[in-house]
């Protein structure tokens, strides 16, 4: 962390409403035509890049009519859906996808399917394999994810054909699912179904990730677990809903996974924790290769996820807490100690010529992107705020010295104190300002708070949809975030749209 702490972010525009433009825009999109950063007027420009309603033809093609041959994951021997993978045909970059196949008993109703689909796609995280799409169309279900390469945790543990994973992947992975599951819930989305070995991917850098599709629920009535009944938390057996609590639960299992590379009833792991048997649970295939310290940590951390009562269990936050300080090798890239080669990306070409802003952002000169919004002040907010007489109130009077506090010291450099002042203006709600969202992401950023930076710059594309500066702004949060494909792609949007303007139109 940088020199600021969170602060309350004060969403103006409600989710709800969020929901609705978001969810607009991506069902009246071409769903032959997927947002691939080049259109302004596709899903992409919603605030979710990339966030598109898929035909039926196009991933029928890309997973050669549903192949056996394309199938990745099954999710445990009764799960009513399929994982394949698939390469988009209509794409000049040919994206290789993880298509997820539903039944229709599951989900009758389409536009229930697509809500629970939105609310899944507005997270994006480096440690998750983020949703990029939805198909609804006739009798079918499916999502569409960013593809993994480098398999699944269920075969690098228990199926490995070249090496198994060593002790320190084995706690980075354990880490990464911990940070991935933290980000959710501190987004309002705490519930992961079923979460287990199948569900933690590696990418083509070899990094650990949580797929995305645990975050939907497998049915519209909320039944979750088609793993043996043995790994299933109790109250899910008593109520049949999943919590927070449940999740943790979960995790505990996987950890157990990663620490005897076998896959162990929680009951029949307890036991032995409790008769000090831990050495014998390790996976003997390590060859003595770790901390036993280390180990003993990772334990008594699987035997409190694991607890009976759910109130006894952690936080993802004890989670992350626990597991980051274990981490052993932090200069080793994944790649590395999971044996692949390394994954080499030329960086993108830009589409369209970059003005002085995009120049910044695209070269992530935070100082140079603080003089142009500096000079560019309120200029571009004209329009987006039609005030009554009787909100000219007292309260207005202290909105707007608020924000002025906030402008002096943005110019000064003060970014906490503008941090402070920004989210006054925001949590009164009374008027709405892209360039105060913009500023105060710019804030985040140079705080080393690139998650709320993104939230931020979001919400002014909320506000103002055809802003390049929004999109600008995204781009940077993106990229802090290591995603530079999508980073790459929202400079390419920011540059269009300013490019169209020149031309003389707004886009639309």
């Amino acid at each position: 962390m940088g020199c600021c702490q969170s602060s309350c972010l004060g969403v103006v525009i409600s989710q709800e409403k969020a929901s609705k433009n978001y969810l607009h825009q991506a069902q009246n999109h071409h769903p032959s035509h997927p947002a691939n950063g080049n259109d302004p007027h596709s899903a992409a420009s919603g605030g979710l890049r990339g966030f598109i309603e898929f035909s039926l033809a196009d991933l029928k093609a890309a997973t050669n009519n549903f192949s056996p041959e394309f199938i990745v994951s099954e999710s445990g021997e009764k799960a009513p859906n399929i994982v394949y993978k698939g390469r988009l045909q209509n794409q000049d970059n040919r994206t290789w996808i993880a298509v997820k196949k539903f039944t229709k008993l599951a989900w009758p109703d389409p536009k229930q399917f697509a809500d629970e689909a939105l609310g899944v796609a507005k997270l994006k995280h480096k440690r998750l394999a983020n949703l990029i799409g939805y198909c609804c169309e006739g009798d079918e279900r499916l999502l569409v994810a960013e593809y993994m390469p480098n398999d699944i945790l269920a075969k690098h543990l228990f199926h490995w054909e070249n090496q198994t994973i060593e002790w320190a992947l084995r706690l980075r992975v354990a880490l990464y699912i911990a940070e991935a599951l933290d980000y959710c819930s501190s987004e309002g989305r705490p519930l992961y179904h079923d979460l287990n070995a199948y569900r933690v991917l590696f990418d083509e850098n070899g990094d650990p990730r949580l797929s995305c599709f645990g975050l939907m629920k497998n049915s519209r009535d909320g039944k979750s677990y088609s793993t043996n009944l043995a790994y299933t938390p109790p109250e899910y057996l008593q109520t049949g809903r999943v919590t927070p609590e449940s999740v943790i639960f979960s995790f505990g299992t996987v950890l157990l996974d990663l620490l005897s590379g076998k896959h162990i009833p929680p009951s029949h792991a307890l036991d032995m924790i409790r008769g000090k048997n831990i050495l014998l649970l390790m996976d003997s295939h390590l060859e003595g290769h770790f901390s036993t310290e280390e180990a003993t940590v990772v334990f008594d951390l699987a035997s409190e996820c694991l607890q009976y009562e759910p109130r006894e269990r952690p936080n993802t936050k004890d989670l992350v807490a626990t597991l980051a300080p274990l981490q052993n090798k932090p200069d080793v890239p994944s790649y590395v100690m999971l044996g692949i080669p390394k994954h080499e990306e030329a960086p993108p070409t830009p589409q369209h010529p970059l003005s002085p802003m995009g120049d910044a952002c695209s070269r992530m000169d935070l100082t140079a992107i603080h003089q142009i919004l500096v000079m560019t002040h309120y200029k571009d907010d004209e329009g987006t705020n039609e005030l009554s007489f009787q909100e000219w109130t007292q309260q207005m009077r202290d909105m707007l010295e608020a924000r002025k506090r906030g402008d002096v010291a943005f110019r000064d450099k003060d970014f906490r104190t503008a941090i402070e002042c920004y989210s006054q203006f925001i949590d009164v709600g009374t008027m709405i300002s892209p360039t105060v969202y913009a500023r105060r992401s710019l804030c985040y950023l140079l705080c080393d708070q690139p998650d709320a930076a993104l939230r931020d710059a979001m919400q002014a594309q909320c506000v103002y949809p055809d802003w390049s500066t929004a999109f600008y702004m995204q781009a940077v949060a993106l990229a802090k975030l290591d995603m530079h494909k999508d980073a790459a792609d929202m400079l390419n949007e920011a540059a269009a749209l300013e490019e169209k303007k020149q031309r003389g139109g707004r886009a639309s």
